[in-house]
Parts: C-alpha cells; sequence; structure tokens
C-alpha cells in the first residue's frame, strides 16, 4: 500500500507546470487507458494534490466495523450495502446490474420509499426499511434482504433498414426480508454512475440552468430544474447530481452515499442509518460521532472534484464528423447539450470560467413511460430523469468491461438505450429507428469518440 501511494504521489507532481486547465480543453486529459477515469485536473496545487491524494485512498477505502484499531476508518453499518465506494463505481467508472438472480447486486441499490412526501419534500422513506435496501448488517445485525434482478426479454424493435434489435426490462424479487413485509413500497433500481468531471458539473451556475430550462426548444421537449432540500444551506435549491437530480452539491452527494451506502455517518448526516424497528441497528457501536470527519470530508470532496474528463478521441476522422452532425440534426443534442460554460468557483479555481463538452444540461425530462420508474423524488415525477452526461462514454466497455447503460443496467448498448428513448425524446429516437446502416454506424462512431 505504501508503495501504491507513493506511485501515485509521483505521478501527480508530474502533472506539475502543465498548461492551464481551459488549454487542456474543458477539464479534459489525453488519457484513453484503463485508468483515464481516475486522472486529475492538470495543474493542482501542492495543498491540493495532498487533498486528492487522501481523497482517493478514502473513495479505495474498505470500511470495517467499529471498535477498530484504526479508528479512522471504523464505523461500517450498522445497516449498508458495500464496503467501499469504489465497489459502486468500480475505477472511478460505472458499476453494472446483475445478470439474473444468482448473482448478488455489486455495483447498484435499490431506492425504497412509499407515496406521499417525506421531509423538506422529499421521497417519504417506508416505515421499516428507510429509503433504500441495505442488504448486509454488520455481526449481530440482520441484514434488511435482498433484490433478486430477473430479466424480461421484449419483442424486437425493427430498425428503417431491416435490423431487429432486442430489448429488455428488469423485475425485482424481494426475498430474506428482515423486517416485514414491503407492503406498497416505491422501488428504482440504480446503477452506480461514473464519478469524474463532478467539479465541473457543479461549477455550472444556477442561473445558466434556470435559463436552459426556460428556453424554448422544439419537438417538444422542455427540461426542468429539481428543486431539493440543502441539508447544509437549511433551504430548498437547484438539485444537479443523482439519477434525479436530488442532489444539490457535491459534499452532500457524497454524505448521502456514505451513510445510506456504508453506513458512515458524516457532520451532514450525523445519524446512524436505523429506523425506528430495527432494535439491534439502534444498539450497535459507532466507530464516532460522526463516523467521517468535516477533513475527510473534504478530502473526498476534493478528490471527486478535480477528478478530469478524458479527452474525446478521433474527432478528425470522416465517420466522427459525420456522426456528430447527425446527433445535432436527430436532436440528441436537445438534451445532451454539447457545451456548458462554468462559472467562478471559490474553492477550487482551476474549475472556473471554462467552458465544457458534457453532453448534458442536467435538467429534469420526462422520458416516457418505458423508462418510467413511478417514483417521485423531490419535484421529478415518475416518468423524469436527469440527462446523464456522455463524456467518458467510449471508454467504458475498456474500463469498466460491460457497455450497459440507463438508470438500471437494462440497455446492453448504446443502440438499446437510444430506443428507450420516450417521452420528450420520441422524435429523436423516431429518426434514429430511421436511420440506414451507414448513417447509424456513424452515429454510434461518435459516441464511442467521446
Amino acid at each position: 500500500m505504501k508503495n501504491f501511494k507513493r506511485l501515485g504521489a509521483l505521478a501527480l507532481l508530474a502533472g506539475a507546470g502543465l498548461p492551464p486547465l481551459a488549454a487542456w480543453g474543458g477539464g479534459t486529459v489525453a488519457d484513453d487507458s484503463r485508468e483515464a477515469y481516475t486522472k486529475p485536473l492538470p495543474g493542482l496545487s501542492e495543498s491540493q494534490r495532498q487533498a486528492f491524494l487522501r481523497g482517493r485512498s478514502l473513495f479505495r477505502q474498505d470500511w470495517v466495523v467499529a471498535p477498530a484499531k484504526d479508528d479512522t476508518v471504523d464505523g461500517l453499518g450498522p445497516l449498508y450495502n458495500r464496503l467501499a465506494c469504489l465497489s459502486c463505481h468500480p475505477k472511478e467508472g460505472r458499476g453494472k446490474a446483475p445478470d439474473g438472480p444468482e448473482q448478488r447486486m455489486q455495483s447498484m441499490l435499490v431506492r425504497l420509499s412509499v407515496p406521499g412526501r417525506g421531509p423538506h419534500g422529499g421521497p417519504k422513506p417506508h416505515p421499516a426499511y428507510g429509503d433504500q435496501l441495505n442488504e448486509e448488517g454488520i455481526p449481530g445485525v440482520p441484514g434488511e434482504g435482498r433484490a433478486d434482478v430477473h430479466w424480461q426479454e421484449l419483442a424486437p424493435v425493427t430498425l428503417g433498414d431491416g435490423t431487429r434489435v432486442p430489448l429488455r426490462r428488469m423485475t425485482l424479487h424481494f426475498v430474506d426480508l428482515a423486517y416485514g413485509p414491503l407492503d406498497g413500497v416505491l422501488t428504482s433500481p440504480r446503477v452506480g454512475p461514473s464519478v469524474f468531471g463532478l467539479g465541473l458539473l457543479e461549477a455550472v451556475p444556477v442561473a445558466d440552468l434556470e435559463a436552459r430550462a426556460r428556453a424554448a426548444k422544439p419537438d417538444g421537449v422542455r427540461g426542468r430544474v429539481n428543486r431539493v432540500w440543502d441539508a447544509t444551506a437549511g433551504k430548498t435549491v437547484v438539485g444537479r447530481f443523482g439519477w434525479k437530480a436530488n442532489m444539490p452539491s457535491l459534499v452532500q452527494q457524497i454524505a448521502g452515499a456514505m451513510r445510506g451506502d456504508l453506513g458512515i455517518t458524516s457532520p451532514i448526516f450525523p445519524e446512524q442509518n436505523c429506523m425506528a424497528g430495527q432494535t439491534a441497528c439502534r444498539r450497535a457501536p459507532a466507530g464516532g460521532e460522526p463516523e467521517l470527519t468535516a477533513a475527510q470530508l473534504e478530502d473526498l470532496r476534493t478528490y471527486l472534484a478535480l477528478l478530469a474528463v478524458p479527452a474525446p478521441r478521433d474527432q478528425d476522422q470522416a465517420p466522427v464528423m459525420r456522426g456528430k452532425a447527425l446527433f445535432s440534426r436527430l436532436g440528441c443534442g436537445q438534451c445532451h447539450q454539447p457545451e456548458l460554460h462554468t462559472g467562478a468557483h471559490r474553492a477550487f479555481p482551476q474549475l472556473a470560467k471554462v467552458t465544457i463538452a458534457p453532453y448534458t444540461d442536467l435538467l429534469l425530462h420526462d422520458m416516457g413511460l418505458g423508462l418510467a420508474d413511478g417514483r417521485p423524488d423531490f419535484r421529478a415525477g415518475g416518468r423524469e430523469w436527469r440527462t446523464p452526461p456522455l463524456w467518458g462514454l467510449g471508454l467504458q466497455e475498456k474500463i469498466n468491461e460491460h457497455s450497459t447503460l440507463l438508470h438500471d443496467g437494462r440497455a446492453r448498448n448504446v443502440t438499446e438505450a437510444i430506443l428507450w428513448h420516450g417521452g420528450e425524446a420520441r422524435r429523436a429516437r423516431q429518426r434514429f429507428v430511421a436511420l440506414d446502416r451507414g448513417g447509424r454506424e456513424d452515429l454510434l462512431r461518435f459516441l464511442a469518440s467521446l
């Protein structure tokens, strides 16, 4: 481990004196290796490099049950899903759904709620299980149960050139429930998304998001901001992180995941994730109050804020250029915006005043009944999802060793993901279906270049 940390430090120090961020093309680094999602932005100060390294160690750390000899990383649970952040975001990339009920969820989870609004307008937690199914428990604390994944094959979609594309849909079966039946529950399976470029997305001004939401758009595309509870500010603000833009800031996203996924409390969420009826959970020892210190939370924030984006590739190749033009003509760029601009950033000046190409508008869109989970999240409805960024998409299969997409991993490739688009994306999908084979291949080549 010591040698690993030393090598990491040397790699970061080698970046000293690199060109300013804007010269690298909007927060990107030229790397297409299997470590491309883990690179820091160029030009970090010495203090930022050290905080980045500490945050990386925490992100990859397996947390342990309290009390432990190393009390800086204890406090796992009492209920939890995984041991480390890296478990759901392998190589800082995207997780994968199980292939069937014989496999456990390794890098995804299931959100839970019941009809109605919870505290501050968010989802109302299930009275016995809370807002997330925690499959694991520390010794003496029963895990909540397990969600088995079953796939249903659907009738293939026939494209304009006669190509038939099969689709599949996920169903969940809950088994081994330890705290009673899940009556009246609303569920939403979620795959762990990639985590690079988050600092750049956080630096896009709220005013820009609201202006994009107000702007007139063709094809029935609308888009709106979610408004969510900021636990630090104590007020409702615009959300931008999470599958439904239900988190207002990077630091709250981190604190929420630490508590929900690992059972690690923090200054933002200091209470254990135990419901009232989970008596063994409530009696279990803690690893401190809170278990994640303010300094550790800040190091994690620094790490995730300063992760760079892999630079696009092959942009001068004719098929890629044709595919990029098609992407615009089909209407994909109405939601997957190719260009955003960051504003001022007091904590990390490197993120300020940069033009970025994330291919998202960070807004909610009605994606139709086919993708609906039926579970509201603050102002996001059961058919609405935040536009996921497309940057780094072309390296996913190389880095994460799979090509599955969408919130629950149902799409086995980009083509299937597009065919699931409905609602506000219906007309763009129709144009994609009508493409000839050459046009479709050009579009896919472009997306593979990102």
